[in-house]
């Protein structure tokens, strides 16, 4: 079922995805925007197989278009979603865990919290995102994870952007990170994606 289902999603890429200019690949009417969520739900059961050995309590993301995999990732873990906000709100708790983490696609950084209610040393955490490119945001979450005390049993992400370098940094730190498609090239002009395939 691996394969097939990484073979599902690169053909929902190559025939939903709309590539633009400056390495930008837009999967919103599927992944994070519009969400087809029964195919969304495929990707989490996949992720569970892919992180079965691990012994997770929580799954951690940010919002937003992180939350829709998370969650359908988190009903074949039984566990919950921890999705880290992007600015702490009046009605935020005062005790947070807070990291800073650069957007590439907005170029702005932004301050993002997670209350220390909801994440602890004892926690086991999988953290999950819908991209991957320079991993800033993914760092962010790790870091947040290290501030809790708590550990990090994975990274799993739908679409990794592989020629960002973010992946392969995260893998050489020696983080377990899967993706389930990672895309080598993209041509905005022929609108053409090259996939890499991995051993697991």
């Amino acid at each position: 079922m691996e394969g097939l289902t990484m073979k599902l999603l690169e053909e929902k890429i190559v025939n939903d995805g709309v590539i633009k200019s400056g390495n930008v690949l837009k999967v919103d009417s599927f992944l994070n925007h519009q969400i087809d969520v029964p195919f969304v739900a495929e990707l989490g059961k996949e992720l569970k197989r892919l992180f079965a050995d691990r012994n997770i309590t929580k799954i951690l993301t940010i919002e937003a278009s992180g939350i829709g995999i998370a969650c359908v990732a988190a009903m074949y873990f039984g566990v919950p979603v921890v999705f880290a906000k992007k600015s702490s709100g009046s009605n935020m708790d005062k005790d947070v865990y807070f990291t800073q983490i650069y957007s590439y696609t907005h170029s702005k950084t932004n301050d993002v919290v997670v209350s220390k209610r909801f994440l602890s040393k004892n926690d086991h955490v999988l953290i999950i995102d819908d991209f991957l490119a320079n991993g800033c945001a993914l760092e962010g979450l790790i870091d947040i994870v290290r501030q809790s005390g708590g550990t990090v049993e994975g990274v799993g992400v739908a679409v990794e952007k592989g020629f960002q370098g973010g992946g392969d940094k995260l893998r050489k730190a020696g983080y377990n990170l899967h993706s389930l498609a990672i895309i080598d090239k993209m041509d905005a002009k022929t609108n053409t994606v090259v996939f890499r395939h991995e051993e697991e």
